[in-house]
């Protein structure tokens, strides 16, 4: 097996080598931009190390890992605009770089070039690949739009939020690795196991982020701290910290959600507050070991050695402790 840092460095190769900037310039450049503003680059990360779980030549899986980036970073531009969002990965985005309609029509320009990379692959896996990655591009769309309805609901549950974040976020990573598994040709049963693994691995990661955009540190986050809350998102902490709430604390917590002042500043550290107080920070950082823990529980139905159970559960406790 290679290491996190190879299948990086190996992926950003790959990307470099497939990088095009043609005309209309004002179409790729955008697409070229959002592409090299770095990350950790986690899904296709998953879907090299899925591959060479299931005892593939890591390689072979290039072209759908970059077709899981490429759709990941479509999802980002669209939903940059749709939050109006300044930065993202401590840059510029797409839209303020450029402008909103740059934005659109690249982004949909990324969805096509992410199922071009599928062709790459002979008939029977590029069926498979293609079927898994519109199942999952869809689900991605359903879960952006519940996180937008949810914008304007006061009755949010808990599993309707974890729904939103499955789909949203988490299928996305699930898919990336069961893409390694179908490039490897391994059983249905490993297929289905190791989406199971990203799955809940997803579900943690999306909850990580939400606690991160209130409590992460603005040097390593990469986003706005605080975006959020800005937002009036109804996220995990914020769901927990109504639940837990005393009648003063729930009126002082849906006022602030009703508000959008000039000055965020004071609104984003009297809603950290909230969250601390009632617990919410607590119960959401509980949340995510327990999803984690799911994911490893996951491990036990994979036909694979030990040692290859080991570097994924290392992968999630990894994960789990992120601060960016």
């Amino acid at each position: 097996m290679h290491s996190i840092s190879e299948y990086q460095q190996s992926f950003l190769n790959y990307l470099e080598s497939q990088t095009i900037i043609k005309e209309p310039k004002s179409l790729y450049e955008p697409i070229h931009y959002i592409l090299s503003l770095g990350g950790k680059r986690i899904r296709p990360v998953l879907t090299l190390m899925a591959a060479e779980i299931f005892n593939q030549e890591y390689k072979k899986a290039l072209p759908a890992a970059l077709a899981v980036e490429v759709f990941h970073n479509f999802s980002l531009v669209h939903d940059d605009i749709m939050d109006d969002a300044p930065l993202r990965r401590g840059k510029e985005t797409v839209h303020e770089k450029w402008n909103i309609n740059t934005g659109i029509l690249s982004g949909d320009a990324m969805l096509i070039l992410a199922y071009q990379y599928f062709e790459k692959y002979e008939p029977v896996i590029f069926q498979l690949l293609a079927k898994l990655f519109s199942k999952t591009a869809l689900e991605v769309c359903e879960g952006q739009q519940w996180d937008v309805d949810f914008e304007n609901r006061d009755d949010v549950a808990i599993s309707e939020y974890l729904k939103m974040i499955e789909y949203k976020t988490a299928v996305l990573v699930a898919a990336a690795m069961k893409m390694g598994a179908i490039i490897a040709e391994t059983s249905a049963e490993n297929c289905d196991a190791i989406y199971d693994f990203g799955l809940n691995l997803g579900i943690a990661f999306q909850l990580q982020d939400d606690y991160l955009d209130a409590f992460g540190d603005p040097e390593t986050f990469g986003k706005q701290v605080g975006g959020d809350i800005i937002e009036n998102k109804k996220t995990y902490l914020y769901l927990k910290a109504l639940e837990f709430s005393t009648s003063d604390e729930k009126e002082q917590l849906l006022h602030l959600y009703s508000i959008q002042p000039t000055d965020n500043s004071e609104k984003i550290n009297s809603v950290k507050d909230i969250f601390t107080t009632t617990g919410a920070s607590k119960a959401t950082q509980e949340a995510i070991k327990e999803y984690t823990f799911k994911a490893f529980d996951t491990l036990e139905k994979l036909h694979i050695e030990d040692d290859k159970k080991a570097i994924l559960k290392a992968f999630g406790e990894n994960l789990m402790g992120r601060k960016v």
